[in-house]
Protein backbone atom coordinates (compact mmCIF):
# COMPACT_ATOMS: atom_id res chain seq x y z
CA UNK A 1 0.00 0.00 0.00
CA UNK A 2 2.83 2.43 0.92
CA UNK A 3 4.73 1.94 -2.80
CA UNK A 4 1.37 2.46 -4.16
CA UNK A 5 0.55 5.69 -2.10
CA UNK A 6 3.97 6.88 -3.64
CA UNK A 7 3.15 6.21 -7.12
CA UNK A 8 -0.18 8.00 -6.32
CA UNK A 9 1.81 11.10 -5.02
CA UNK A 10 4.23 10.66 -8.18
CA UNK A 11 0.82 10.90 -10.52
CA UNK A 12 -0.55 13.64 -8.65
CA UNK A 13 2.84 15.76 -8.53
CA UNK A 14 2.92 15.17 -12.77
CA UNK A 15 -0.88 16.01 -13.19
CA UNK A 16 0.63 20.02 -11.68
CA UNK A 17 2.29 21.05 -15.03
CA UNK A 18 0.48 21.54 -18.18
CA UNK A 19 2.39 19.36 -20.21
CA UNK A 20 2.88 16.31 -17.71
CA UNK A 21 0.30 13.50 -17.06
CA UNK A 22 -0.31 11.43 -13.89
CA UNK A 23 -1.12 8.66 -16.85
CA UNK A 24 2.57 8.93 -18.20
CA UNK A 25 3.97 7.84 -14.49
CA UNK A 26 1.28 5.17 -14.05
CA UNK A 27 2.47 3.48 -17.49
CA UNK A 28 6.51 4.08 -15.78
CA UNK A 29 5.22 2.62 -12.41
CA UNK A 30 3.24 -0.26 -14.29
CA UNK A 31 -0.15 0.25 -12.69
CA UNK A 32 -1.75 1.71 -15.71
CA UNK A 33 -3.94 -1.20 -16.66
CA UNK A 34 -4.94 -2.01 -13.02
CA UNK A 35 -5.56 1.49 -12.57
CA UNK A 36 -8.08 1.74 -15.42
CA UNK A 37 -9.61 -1.97 -14.39
CA UNK A 38 -9.63 -0.40 -10.76
CA UNK A 39 -11.86 2.51 -11.86
CA UNK A 40 -14.15 0.37 -14.27
CA UNK A 41 -15.21 -1.72 -11.62
CA UNK A 42 -17.24 0.99 -9.84
CA UNK A 43 -20.14 1.09 -10.75
CA UNK A 44 -23.90 -0.96 -10.48
CA UNK A 45 -22.05 -4.11 -10.09
CA UNK A 46 -20.15 -2.32 -7.03
CA UNK A 47 -23.69 -1.56 -5.23
CA UNK A 48 -25.03 -4.90 -6.03
CA UNK A 49 -22.14 -7.08 -4.80
CA UNK A 50 -22.22 -4.28 -1.80
CA UNK A 51 -26.06 -5.70 -1.15
CA UNK A 52 -26.01 -9.27 -1.83
CA UNK A 53 -21.99 -10.08 -0.67
CA UNK A 54 -21.41 -7.23 2.43
CA UNK A 55 -18.25 -4.30 2.22
CA UNK A 56 -15.90 -6.84 1.87
CA UNK A 57 -16.59 -8.78 -0.78
CA UNK A 58 -17.61 -5.15 -2.74
CA UNK A 59 -14.06 -3.80 -1.32
CA UNK A 60 -12.15 -6.37 -3.25
CA UNK A 61 -14.32 -6.18 -6.31
CA UNK A 62 -13.48 -3.06 -6.76
CA UNK A 63 -9.36 -3.42 -5.77
CA UNK A 64 -10.04 -0.74 -3.28
CA UNK A 65 -7.39 -0.49 -1.73
CA UNK A 66 -5.21 0.14 -4.77
CA UNK A 67 -7.47 2.88 -5.57
CA UNK A 68 -7.39 4.72 -2.34
CA UNK A 69 -3.72 4.74 -1.97
CA UNK A 70 -3.51 6.02 -5.26
CA UNK A 71 -6.20 8.68 -4.95
CA UNK A 72 -4.75 9.52 -1.10
CA UNK A 73 -1.20 9.57 -3.03
CA UNK A 74 -2.15 12.15 -5.65
CA UNK A 75 -4.29 14.39 -3.47
CA UNK A 76 -1.35 14.76 -0.44
CA UNK A 77 1.09 15.27 -3.63
CA UNK A 78 -1.22 17.90 -5.27
CA UNK A 79 -1.27 19.73 -1.75
CA UNK A 80 2.34 19.38 -0.46
CA UNK A 81 3.91 19.64 -3.62
CA UNK A 82 1.97 22.20 -5.95
CA UNK A 83 3.81 25.08 -4.45
CA UNK A 84 6.62 23.96 -4.54
CA UNK A 85 6.41 23.00 -8.50
CA UNK A 86 5.00 25.79 -9.49
CA UNK A 87 7.99 28.14 -7.37
CA UNK A 88 10.78 25.86 -9.68
CA UNK A 89 8.51 26.94 -12.92
CA UNK A 90 8.95 30.28 -12.03
CA UNK A 91 12.48 30.76 -10.99
CA UNK A 92 13.79 27.85 -12.74
CA UNK A 93 11.72 27.19 -15.45
CA UNK A 94 14.60 26.13 -18.00
CA UNK A 95 16.20 23.43 -15.40
CA UNK A 96 12.65 22.10 -14.30
CA UNK A 97 11.51 21.64 -17.80
CA UNK A 98 14.68 19.68 -18.61
CA UNK A 99 14.67 17.38 -16.13
CA UNK A 100 10.58 16.57 -17.12
CA UNK A 101 12.11 16.36 -20.68
CA UNK A 102 14.27 13.45 -19.45
CA UNK A 103 11.28 12.15 -17.82
CA UNK A 104 9.00 12.10 -20.40
CA UNK A 105 11.82 10.75 -23.35
CA UNK A 106 12.53 7.83 -20.86
CA UNK A 107 9.25 6.94 -20.80
CA UNK A 108 8.47 7.29 -24.94
CA UNK A 109 11.53 3.83 -24.98
CA UNK A 110 9.94 2.38 -21.73
CA UNK A 111 6.56 1.99 -23.42
CA UNK A 112 7.50 1.65 -27.08
CA UNK A 113 9.33 -1.69 -25.82
CA UNK A 114 6.34 -2.66 -24.99
CA UNK A 115 5.13 -2.52 -28.27
CA UNK A 116 4.95 -6.31 -29.54
CA UNK A 117 5.69 -5.62 -33.32
CA UNK A 118 7.15 -2.22 -34.74
CA UNK A 119 4.55 -3.07 -38.43
CA UNK A 120 2.97 -0.37 -39.96
CA UNK A 121 0.01 -0.73 -38.09
CA UNK A 122 2.27 0.53 -34.82
CA UNK A 123 4.17 2.88 -36.66
CA UNK A 124 1.31 4.53 -38.54
CA UNK A 125 -0.41 4.67 -34.54
CA UNK A 126 2.65 6.13 -33.30
CA UNK A 127 2.13 9.34 -35.73
CA UNK A 128 -1.27 9.86 -35.40
CA UNK A 129 -0.66 10.40 -31.58
CA UNK A 130 2.42 12.36 -32.06
CA UNK A 131 0.43 14.96 -34.31
CA UNK A 132 -2.87 14.83 -32.31
CA UNK A 133 -0.76 16.14 -29.07
CA UNK A 134 1.22 18.14 -30.71
CA UNK A 135 -1.61 20.08 -32.51
CA UNK A 136 -3.23 20.23 -29.09
CA UNK A 137 -0.31 22.45 -27.86
CA UNK A 138 0.05 24.63 -30.30
CA UNK A 139 -3.98 25.29 -30.26
CA UNK A 140 -5.24 28.33 -29.30
CA UNK A 141 -7.58 28.55 -26.35
CA UNK A 142 -11.05 28.77 -26.78
CA UNK A 143 -14.01 31.68 -25.76
CA UNK A 144 -16.65 30.49 -24.57
CA UNK A 145 -19.60 31.49 -22.42
CA UNK A 146 -19.74 29.43 -19.27
CA UNK A 147 -22.75 27.51 -18.91
CA UNK A 148 -23.63 24.40 -16.24
CA UNK A 149 -23.68 22.50 -19.12
CA UNK A 150 -20.27 23.87 -20.33
CA UNK A 151 -18.76 23.35 -17.39
CA UNK A 152 -19.78 19.48 -16.87
CA UNK A 153 -18.74 18.99 -20.49
CA UNK A 154 -15.28 20.29 -19.69
CA UNK A 155 -15.13 18.37 -16.80
CA UNK A 156 -15.86 15.23 -18.60
CA UNK A 157 -13.05 15.87 -20.96
CA UNK A 158 -10.23 16.98 -18.82
CA UNK A 159 -10.38 13.95 -16.63
CA UNK A 160 -9.88 11.92 -19.42
CA UNK A 161 -7.47 13.86 -20.58
CA UNK A 162 -5.18 13.38 -17.41
CA UNK A 163 -5.93 9.57 -17.16
CA UNK A 164 -4.06 9.34 -21.03
CA UNK A 165 -0.20 9.68 -21.10
CA UNK A 166 1.12 12.94 -22.37
CA UNK A 167 -2.13 14.96 -22.49
CA UNK A 168 -2.14 17.30 -19.69
CA UNK A 169 -5.68 17.82 -18.21
CA UNK A 170 -5.15 21.31 -16.99
CA UNK A 171 -3.97 22.54 -20.47
CA UNK A 172 -7.11 21.17 -21.85
CA UNK A 173 -9.24 22.63 -19.64
CA UNK A 174 -6.86 26.14 -20.67
CA UNK A 175 -8.23 25.28 -24.66
CA UNK A 176 -11.97 25.08 -23.13
CA UNK A 177 -11.41 28.33 -21.72
CA UNK A 178 -12.74 27.21 -17.98
CA UNK A 179 -9.24 26.45 -16.45
CA UNK A 180 -9.64 30.07 -14.75
CA UNK A 181 -13.20 29.73 -13.34
CA UNK A 182 -12.16 26.24 -12.21
CA UNK A 183 -9.36 27.25 -10.33
CA UNK A 184 -11.04 30.61 -9.25
CA UNK A 185 -13.67 27.47 -7.54
CA UNK A 186 -11.66 25.94 -6.09
CA UNK A 187 -9.74 28.76 -4.29
CA UNK A 188 -13.00 29.89 -2.90
CA UNK A 189 -14.76 26.44 -2.15
CA UNK A 190 -17.59 27.47 -4.45
CA UNK A 191 -19.63 24.05 -4.25
CA UNK A 192 -22.01 25.24 -7.03
CA UNK A 193 -19.12 25.27 -9.17
CA UNK A 194 -17.34 22.09 -8.05
CA UNK A 195 -20.54 20.10 -8.12
CA UNK A 196 -21.12 20.35 -11.60
CA UNK A 197 -17.36 20.17 -12.44
CA UNK A 198 -16.51 16.92 -10.25
CA UNK A 199 -20.06 15.14 -12.06
CA UNK A 200 -18.71 15.74 -15.31
CA UNK A 201 -15.24 14.07 -14.05
CA UNK A 202 -17.18 11.21 -12.62
CA UNK A 203 -19.55 10.44 -15.50
CA UNK A 204 -15.93 11.24 -18.04
CA UNK A 205 -13.55 8.51 -15.97
CA UNK A 206 -16.65 6.09 -15.17
CA UNK A 207 -17.12 5.89 -18.96
CA UNK A 208 -13.98 6.49 -20.40
CA UNK A 209 -12.48 3.84 -18.14
CA UNK A 210 -14.63 1.26 -19.53
CA UNK A 211 -13.39 2.19 -23.28
CA UNK A 212 -10.03 1.76 -22.07
CA UNK A 213 -10.09 -1.39 -20.35
CA UNK A 214 -11.86 -2.54 -23.31
CA UNK A 215 -9.05 -1.26 -25.86
CA UNK A 216 -6.54 -2.71 -23.79
CA UNK A 217 -8.08 -6.09 -23.30
CA UNK A 218 -8.20 -6.46 -26.95
CA UNK A 219 -6.02 -4.22 -29.03
CA UNK A 220 -3.00 -3.65 -26.24
CA UNK A 221 -0.40 -3.56 -28.43
CA UNK A 222 -1.92 -1.03 -30.73
CA UNK A 223 -2.95 1.31 -27.83
CA UNK A 224 0.54 1.25 -26.52
CA UNK A 225 1.52 2.41 -29.79
CA UNK A 226 -0.89 5.28 -30.09
CA UNK A 227 0.32 6.34 -26.02
CA UNK A 228 4.29 6.32 -27.40
CA UNK A 229 2.85 8.83 -30.53
CA UNK A 230 0.90 11.09 -27.58
CA UNK A 231 4.03 10.82 -25.23
CA UNK A 232 6.53 12.19 -28.01
CA UNK A 233 4.11 14.78 -28.83
CA UNK A 234 4.24 15.86 -25.52
CA UNK A 235 7.94 16.14 -25.62
CA UNK A 236 7.45 19.57 -27.22
CA UNK A 237 5.21 20.62 -24.56
CA UNK A 238 8.07 19.85 -22.06
CA UNK A 239 10.55 21.51 -24.33
CA UNK A 240 12.94 23.12 -21.64
CA UNK A 241 13.50 26.36 -24.30
CA UNK A 242 10.51 28.33 -25.36
CA UNK A 243 9.76 31.49 -26.81
CA UNK A 244 6.26 33.03 -25.76
CA UNK A 245 3.47 33.67 -28.22
CA UNK A 246 0.36 34.58 -26.23
CA UNK A 247 -0.46 35.08 -22.22
CA UNK A 248 -3.36 34.52 -20.20
CA UNK A 249 -4.37 36.40 -16.99
CA UNK A 250 -4.17 33.79 -14.17
CA UNK A 251 -6.74 33.88 -11.19
CA UNK A 252 -5.02 36.71 -9.14
CA UNK A 253 -5.84 38.96 -12.58
CA UNK A 254 -1.44 38.92 -13.53
CA UNK A 255 -0.37 38.25 -16.89
CA UNK A 256 1.35 34.93 -17.29
CA UNK A 257 2.71 32.88 -20.83
CA UNK A 258 -0.27 30.81 -22.04
CA UNK A 259 1.07 29.54 -25.56
CA UNK A 260 4.59 29.18 -26.88
CA UNK A 261 6.51 27.39 -29.10
CA UNK A 262 10.41 25.16 -28.84
CA UNK A 263 13.53 27.25 -30.36
CA UNK A 264 17.25 26.66 -30.04
CA UNK A 265 18.74 26.42 -26.22
CA UNK A 266 21.58 29.18 -27.67
CA UNK A 267 18.51 31.84 -28.81
CA UNK A 268 17.65 31.48 -25.54
CA UNK A 269 18.22 34.53 -22.76
CA UNK A 270 19.43 32.58 -20.01
CA UNK A 271 19.46 28.88 -21.46
CA UNK A 272 21.80 27.60 -18.38
CA UNK A 273 22.91 24.45 -20.20
CA UNK A 274 24.79 23.06 -17.81
CA UNK A 275 22.35 22.85 -15.06
CA UNK A 276 19.83 22.01 -17.58
CA UNK A 277 21.85 18.76 -18.63
CA UNK A 278 22.39 17.81 -14.71
CA UNK A 279 17.95 17.98 -14.20
CA UNK A 280 17.41 16.34 -17.89
CA UNK A 281 20.01 13.12 -16.92
CA UNK A 282 17.98 13.53 -13.37
CA UNK A 283 15.05 12.57 -14.94
CA UNK A 284 16.31 9.95 -17.20
CA UNK A 285 18.27 8.25 -15.24
CA UNK A 286 15.19 8.54 -12.53
CA UNK A 287 12.66 6.56 -15.13
CA UNK A 288 15.25 4.08 -16.35
CA UNK A 289 16.73 2.92 -12.91
CA UNK A 290 12.52 2.18 -12.03
CA UNK A 291 12.46 0.31 -15.09
CA UNK A 292 15.37 -1.97 -14.53
CA UNK A 293 13.73 -2.64 -10.75
CA UNK A 294 10.65 -2.79 -12.13
CA UNK A 295 12.12 -5.49 -14.53
CA UNK A 296 13.86 -7.48 -11.65
CA UNK A 297 10.82 -7.32 -9.25
CA UNK A 298 9.13 -9.15 -12.64
CA UNK A 299 11.47 -11.98 -12.90
CA UNK A 300 12.08 -12.37 -9.07
CA UNK A 301 7.88 -13.16 -9.07
CA UNK A 302 8.35 -15.68 -11.77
Amino acid sequence: MIWNFLKGMAMGAADIVPGVSGGTIALLTGIYERLINGIKSVGLDTIITLKNHGVKTAWKQIDGTFLLSILLGAATSILLFARVIHYLLEHFAVPTWAGFFGLVLACVFHVGQQVESWDIKHVFLLVVGAVLVGAISFSSATEVQITPLILFFAGSIAICAMILPGISGSFILLLLGVYGQVIAAIKGFDLAVLSIFAAGCLVGIMTFSRVLAWIFKYYRSPMLALLTGFMIGALIKVWPWKAVLSYRLNSKGESVPFLDMPILPWSHSDPQILLSIVTFLIGLLGVLWLDSRGKKKALADL
